[in-house]
């Protein structure tokens, strides 16, 4: 997927990462889309029927976006897939001149770059705190090596000869 930024922060940098990621990720939904067919169950397929029902959204900026896609255009029943019905939506069959209510009106998109910096965030602070363990075990070894120099009782019994 490329690069991630960590926040879509005001200043310049922070946008233009949070800009390349927002493409990065677009880009790769456009493509798993693409090729989204319903009746084979491969990988892509159940990613997007996943990603849909977890994060309660539909198609990559909103339902829409189905319309381009080659599924369906081929199958030319005026219906995107269920993983796009709401939860509360009991008879949504995912058509969409009928009941388009009875999506999900939100993008994945969004949702997906939102879930995709959270995640980053506690990768930065579980590395962030094995860092600071890290550094606290150095600190502890150098205080240790420190009082052995002071202090006699921390001599070598055996003085003379090898260590081995």
């Amino acid at each position: 997927m490329g690069q991630c930024g960590i926040t879509s922060s005001t200043s310049s940098s922070g946008g233009q990462l949070a800009f390349y990621e927002e493409n990065e990720v677009d880009h790769s939904i456009q493509k798993v889309y693409k090729t989204y067919n319903a009746t084979n169950p491969d990988a892509a397929n159940w990613a997007i029927d996943y990603v849909q029902g977890q994060l309660h959204c539909c198609g990559i900026h909103n339902y829409s976006d189905w319309e381009n896609t080659d599924w369906f255009k081929e199958t030319k029943n005026q219906s995107v897939p269920l993983s796009c019905c709401r939860e509360t939506a009991s008879s949504c069959n995912g058509s969409l001149p009928p009941a388009p209510s009875d999506l999900c009106a939100k993008g994945c998109e969004a949702l997906v770059v939102k879930k995709l910096q959270e995640i980053m965030m506690c990768v930065i602070w579980a590395a962030l705190a094995f860092a600071a363990i890290q550094l606290l075990g150095m600190l502890c070894a150098c205080i240790v090596l420190c009082r052995r120099s002071r202090n006699p009782a921390y001599e070598l019994l055996i003085t003379g000869g090898t260590y081995a």
